[in-house]
C-alpha cells in the first residue's frame, strides 16, 4: 500500500505524519481518514482551493489533473509548480510527500 508523508504543519499535524492510503483514494480521503483535518470546505467536489497541497516527491504518480482543477489552482495560496487539490489528487502505486501550504483563501474554517 503507498504511503503519504505529510511535511510538519503547525496546526493539521505539528510532527508530520506518515499514514498508509489505499490506491484510487484522493489525497484529502486520506488524510481525513487518517486524523489529519485539512480544510474541504467544498466537500471535496473540486469548487475550491481549500485544501491545496504541495507534492514535494511523487507529484508523477498521481492521477492526471484536469482543466478544473488547473483553474481552480490559479486561485490557490502559495501556488507552485508541483501543487495540487487534495481532493482531486489519486493516489496510485508510489509513494507521495505533501506539503500543506500555512495559508488558504478560506475567511472561514468550518470543521467538518
Amino acid at each position: 500500500m503507498p504511503k503519504i508523508t505529510v511535511l510538519p504543519h503547525a496546526e493539521y499535524c505539528p510532527e508530520g505524519v506518515t499514514i498508509e492510503a489505499e490506491r484510487g483514494t484522493s489525497v484529502c480521503e486520506a488524510l481525513l481518514d487518517n486524523g489529519v483535518d485539512i480544510e474541504h470546505a467544498c466537500e471535496m467536489s473540486c469548487a475550491c482551493t481549500t485544501c491545496h497541497v504541495v507534492v514535494r516527491q511523487g507529484f508523477e504518480s498521481l492521477g492526471e489533473m484536469d482543466e478544473s482543477e488547473e483553474d481552480l489552482l490559479d486561485r490557490a495560496w502559495g501556488l507552485e509548480a508541483q501543487s495540487r487539490l487534495s481532493c482531486q489528487a489519486i493516489v496510485s502505486d508510489k509513494d507521495v510527500t505533501i506539503d500543506i501550504p500555512k495559508y488558504t483563501i478560506n475567511y472561514a474554517k468550518e470543521k467538518h
